[in-house]
């Protein structure tokens, strides 16, 4: 299946919870299409079960239900470039995965900066699009939009 692999820096912090919500609001579009999210932190999974049992209205995540792994050893945050040197987190990276496990996309937040969980359903709605009929996606394409042949003439085309 397709994959949303994304990182955050810290359980416990201001962003994170926010991130973890939209995502967990958003999981059924995700799921609709073929899609698991999975989170990664450099956290325990006994901090991981701690804000898993803590409420939202207490900075928790209580209710958030797609996996969320540890990675103690910061071998994952590693393989995937998004760790922040010296600090021993990762950055907000989120790369979308296709079904043979290849990165298609990968966008990479620093700390403060929160993400669009809209922005990583359109890219996984471009994805299939591209790999169901072979034309490409120009920029601000969604869903329905017109698409064009990936050739001179096809952004002739799409341009006129």
């Amino acid at each position: 299946s397709y994959a949303i692999l994304f990182f955050y820096p810290l359980d416990f912090t201001f962003v994170c919870p926010t991130e973890m919500h939209a995502f967990q609001e958003k999981l059924s579009e995700f799921e609709s299409r073929g899609v698991k999210v999975i989170a990664v932190s450099v956290d325990s999974q006994f901090s991981h079960f701690n804000w898993l049992t803590t409420p939202k209205s207490k900075g928790g995540i209580e209710g958030v239900t797609y996996p969320i792994v540890a990675d103690l050893n910061k071998t994952i945050t590693r393989d995937y470039d998004v760790e922040v040197e010296g600090a021993g987190i990762a950055y907000r990276g989120a790369f979308v995965i296709d079904k043979a496990g290849v990165v298609r996309s990968q966008v990479v937040n620093d700390l403060p900066l929160g993400r669009n969980i809209d922005e990583l359903i359109r890219l996984v709605d471009a994805l299939q699009f591209t790999e169901e009929h072979g034309e490409v996606c120009p920029a601000n394409w969604e869903k329905g939009d017109k698409s064009m042949k990936a050739t001179q003439d096809g952004l002739v085309e799409y341009f006129n």
